[in-house]
């Protein structure tokens, strides 16, 4: 069996969902199948870490895709070109695009449309440009691969034509460093990255889709009505249109308690998301939610949005929320410092709940519509 792989989220420190979702699936299937070839396609000069064995081919195709214009160039001139040229069995792509011109029967991860839902939210090109191809990838692909069975409704709800027998569900799981931490080491983090304070947590790019305008003005809500300690620390790149977050934070009477972490690796994350007082993952909308598992991985509780995938990850073991109720969250915030129980039945469910969601798990499912897609 010969594989090409879309690896252009590999990217060395920058791993975010889909990255690391081609990171955890493919590095399972290169070594459960020794004797298959994969053809890694990246559009930048890799790390030699992204080569998970001996049976790892890299190649970097011109240009790096980042920009509609160059996706385009890269998926229908570039990858076809080569997809043709070379004698491969499917072409397994992690980040719901693929390449029209090409033969090659193709399994297709959907990560979720969210901009069917908020197309306002995405610039303008990058909008034309999903509302173009998407359905068009959707219809070609061999098989899809969605992370939730949210998903799985949507894509199927906005786009009817398609065959439901060629989907699979999968899911995604959480980075193996991420592990509770003991009471010292929480002590010793609080005090280094808040001066001992208890802190609410926010991980994930931040854009409007993230919600974490509402966040902050919930944290000032709960700041005005508790009389807590407790901080607010945000974790996550800066994407695009993150005027409305600066806004919320540069009017915020409690501007000092509210920590800008930017983008953390992986230690980082084990350290300050495992010494939270609670995660605040408060999104309009997600089609899955990792930080919504690493956090009960860490045994941190969760306050979540009950609005598309995020009901079905977190079942009954988090607080949920009307992500566009500013009131609403803050009311969870004082329920979780006001209810050390509440705290601790979450905490319980939550171990459970982050077991249904693995790796191993995904990279079944993955091996198996890739099977399927060239039978």
């Amino acid at each position: 069996m010969r594989i090409a792989v879309n690896t252009r989220f590999l990217l060395p420190g920058q791993l975010e969902g889909i990255g690391w979702f081609t990171h955890e699936v493919t590095r399972r299937l290169v070594k459960k199948y020794p004797g298959w070839r994969f053809d890694f396609l990246f559009d930048r000069p890799f790390r030699e870490e992204f080569l998970y064995g001996e049976n790892v081919h890299p190649h970097v195709l011109f240009p790096p895709a980042r920009h509609p214009l160059l996706w385009y160039w890269w998926f229908e001139g570039s990858v076809a070109n080569w997809l043709k040229r070379h004698a491969v069995d499917v072409f397994f792509s992690p980040d719901t695009y693929l390449s029209l011109r090409a033969d090659t029967p193709t399994v297709l991860v959907a990560h979720d449309i969210a901009y069917a839902h908020y197309p306002e939210q995405i610039p303008f090109l990058a909008r034309k440009y999903y509302e173009h191809f998407v359905p068009r990838y959707l219809r070609q692909a061999a098989r899809i691969v969605t992370v939730s069975e949210f998903g799985r409704r949507d894509i199927l709800a906005h786009y009817p034509e398609l065959d439901p027998e060629k989907f699979d569900l999968a899911c995604n799981g959480v980075k193996e460093q991420l592990a509770p931490l003991s009471e010292r080491e929480k002590e010793a983090v609080r005090q280094e990255i808040t001066g001992g304070h208890p802190y609410f947590f926010y991980l994930g790019a931040v854009h409007p889709r993230k919600n974490v305008d509402r966040l902050i003005r919930a944290f000032d809500r709960f700041k005005e009505t508790s009389g807590e300690p407790h901080r607010l620390v945000i974790a996550g790149r800066f994407a695009w249109q993150t005027d409305s977050v600066r806004r919320a934070y540069e009017q915020s009477p409690y501007r000092e308690q509210i920590l800008l972490q930017g983008y953390l690796g992986p230690d980082e994350l084990r350290r300050i998301l495992g010494a939270a007082f609670a995660l605040t993952y408060v999104s309009l909308f997600e089609g899955f939610g990792v930080p919504i598992l690493e956090a009960m991985q860490c045994e941190v509780p969760v306050i979540t949005s009950d609005v598309s995938s995020m009901p079905e990850v977190a079942g009954d073991a988090a607080l949920l929320v009307d992500p566009h109720s500013i009131e609403g969250i803050a009311q969870a915030m004082r329920q979780l410092t006001a209810d050390p129980h509440l705290v601790q039945g979450l905490l319980e469910k939550g171990r459970e709940q982050a077991q249904r969601f693995t790796w191993d798990r995904a990279s079944e499912v993955v091996e198996r519509s890739i099977l399927k897609a060239v039978r």
